[in-house]
């Protein structure tokens, strides 16, 4: 089930706090719940990449996208993503979610979140997302006019082009 209490908590939190910068790192303090648990007694993959959702969604409150989105009556999606897992987070630990702005290219917008429990990074995630318009992807240059920001983006990083030109290649359809 989605944590619908947390979004809300999130998002009347996030408003009172100081706006960040377009490329600050966003860091929201969690504990894992043991509804976020699967049947191996750590965090479920599956709520890693909910709880994703809201670094997002806190970081788009914080940066102004939220209310350029709501002022335009866009939407949000997520295009595409990679996940690196690496180390285990269990019932009651304290973590912080870790979430950062890349930039852009001619057609989405990329960011980095990770799950960090002290000095472990026990997860990692780029993600290649959109703004919607009327049901279909808004033009990246649309989104960065409205908010202000067109000429910010500095070049995203060899490693997220990389992913992404990779990713281009995939045959799409699937032939599964």
């Amino acid at each position: 089930m989605y944590p619908f209490a947390r979004f809300a908590t999130l998002l009347l939190n996030e408003r009172r706090k100081p706006p960040l910068g377009l490329f600050d790192t966003h860091v929201l303090p969690m504990t894992c719940w043991p509804v976020d648990i699967d049947m191996f007694l750590e965090m479920n993959n599956g709520r890693i990449l909910t709880l994703y959702d809201l670094g997002r969604f806190a970081l788009s409150v914080r940066v102004g996208l939220m209310d350029t989105l709501k002022r335009e009556r866009w939407g949000l999606v997520v295009a595409g993503s990679t996940v690196r897992y690496r180390s285990r987070i269990t019932p009651f630990q304290r973590f912080e979610l870790r979430t950062r702005f890349l930039g852009w290219d001619d057609r989405f917008f990329y960011l980095e979140q990770a799950m960090w429990r002290g000095e472990t990074c026990c997860n990692h995630a780029l993600l290649r997302t959109g703004v919607t318009k009327g049901g279909r992807l808004a033009p990246v240059e649309d989104v960065a006019n409205a908010m202000n920001v067109a000429d910010a983006t500095p070049a995203l990083p060899d490693w997220a082009q990389a992913w992404a030109a990779a990713d281009a290649t995939r045959p799409w359809p699937p032939e599964v």
